[in-house]
C-alpha cells in the first residue's frame, strides 16, 4: 500500500514539474503539426529550427541567470545590438576579424557591467534601470552606426554558413556551448550557487556573508558578455546590422526562460528548462510558418504565449493557496 501511495505521490509531483509539462507540450505539438505536415519531422527542418532560435537561445541563458539571481536586464536586445555595430565599424576601418569579435564581446561585457554596478549600487529596481540604459545603449548603436546598414561583406559566412559533416550548422555550436556552460555555472560552481542564494533571499545570502552586490555585478556582466557573443551570431547570420536589430529580443529571451520555469521571484528556475522554452517558442514559430498562419495571426498568438507565460510562472503560487 505504501508503495503504490509513493508511486502516486511521485506521479503527483511529476505533474507539477513545468519541465516536464512543457516537455509533454513539445512532442504533443510537435506530433501534432508533423501529422499535418510530414516535412516538419525532416531533418532540415529541424537544424532550421535551432539555427532561427539560436541567437534567442544564447539570450535567454544571460536572462535566466539574471532572474534565477533576482535581477532581470531589459537592455540585452540593444547590448547585442551595439555589439554588432562596434564590430562592424571595426571590420569597415580595416580591422581583422578577431579584433573585431575581441571588441564586440569587450563591449558587451562592458554594458553588462555598468548595468550590474547602477543597479547594485542605486538600489532602484533592475526593470527600470536595464530598462533605461536599454535606451542609451540604443542611442549609442545609432550614432556609431549613423543609423544606416553596415555590411560584413561576407566576411562572417565561416559561421553563419559553415556546417559540420555537412549538416550540423556551425552557429548551433554557439548556443550549445552557451547552455552547457550556463549549466555548468550555475549547478556545479560556488558563484553559481551563491546568486541562487541571492535571488531566493538577498537580505538572508548578505548576512551570511555573501558580497550581493560584487555577485550582482559580475553577474550582469556575464549577461552582457553572453550579448557580445549573440552578437556574433547575428551577424553571421544576416551578414549586416543596423541599430535596430536587437529589438524585440529582450521581451522573447524573457518569455522563453519564463516558459521554462524561471521566476519573476527569483532563486528558482533551471538552464535545462530555460533551453525548453526556447524550443517551444521556436516550434512554435515554424509550425505556424509550415502551417502557413497569416502573419498577422501570428503576432497575436505570440502575445498570448507570453500572458500564458507569466500564468504559468506563478503556478507554485496558485497551487499553495
Amino acid at each position: 500500500m505504501s508503495e503504490i501511495l509513493a508511486g502516486l505521490k511521485s506521479k503527483e509531483t511529476l505533474m507539477k514539474n513545468q519541465k516536464f509539462i512543457l516537455l509533454c507540450v513539445i512532442v504533443l505539438v510537435s506530433a501534432a503539426v508533423g501529422s499535418i505536415n510530414s516535412n516538419f519531422f525532416s531533418l532540415t527542418n529541424i537544424f532550421a529550427i535551432f539555427q532561427q532560435v539560436s541567437v534567442l537561445g544564447i539570450l535567454t541563458m544571460a536572462m535566466a541567470l539574471l532572474l534565477i539571481s533576482g535581477g532581470i536586464d531589459l537592455s540585452i536586445g540593444s547590448i547585442m545590438a551595439l555589439s554588432g555595430v562596434v564590430i562592424s565599424k571595426i571590420m569597415m576601418s580595416g580591422g581583422s576579424v578577431g579584433v573585431a569579435v575581441a571588441a564586440g564581446l569587450a563591449v558587451g561585457l562592458a554594458c553588462g557591467l555598468i548595468n550590474g554596478l547602477i543597479v547594485s549600487k542605486s538600489k532602484v529596481m533592475p526593470l527600470i534601470i536595464t530598462l533605461g540604459m536599454g535606451s542609451v545603449y540604443f542611442g549609442i548603436a545609432l550614432i556609431v552606426s549613423e543609423g544606416k546598414f553596415m555590411n560584413f561583406g561576407g566576411q562572417f559566412e565561416f559561421i553563419g554558413r559553415t556546417k559540420f559533416f555537412g549538416i550540423f550548422p556551425f552557429t548551433l555550436v554557439f548556443l550549445f556551448v552557451t547552455v552547457v556552460l550556463a549549466f555548468i555555472l550555475l549547478n556545479y560552481t560556488k558563484f553559481g550557487r551563491r546568486i541562487v542564494s541571492i535571488g531566493g533571499n538577498e537580505e538572508n545570502a548578505y548576512l551570511s556573508g555573501i558580497p550581493v552586490d560584487r555577485y550582482k555585478i559580475v553577474t550582469y556582466g556575464i549577461s552582457g558578455g553572453i550579448a557580445g557573443l549573440a552578437s556574433i551570431v547575428l551577424v553571421s547570420r544576416l551578414d549586416s546590422i543596423v541599430a535596430t536589430a536587437g529589438q524585440g529580443y529582450e521581451l522573447s529571451a524573457l518569455t522563453a526562460a519564463i516558459i521554462g520555469g524561471v521566476t519573476f521571484e527569483g532563486g528558482r528556475g533551471t538552464i535545462g528548462g530555460a533551453f525548453l522554452g526556447v524550443v517551444m517558442i521556436g516550434l512554435i514559430s515554424n509550425a505556424m510558418t509550415i502551417l502557413s498562419v497569416n502573419s498577422y495571426l501570428q503576432t497575436a498568438i505570440t502575445g498570448g504565449i507570453i500572458v500564458v507565460a507569466v500564468i504559468l510562472s506563478n503556478l507554485s503560487k496558485l497551487r499553495k493557496k
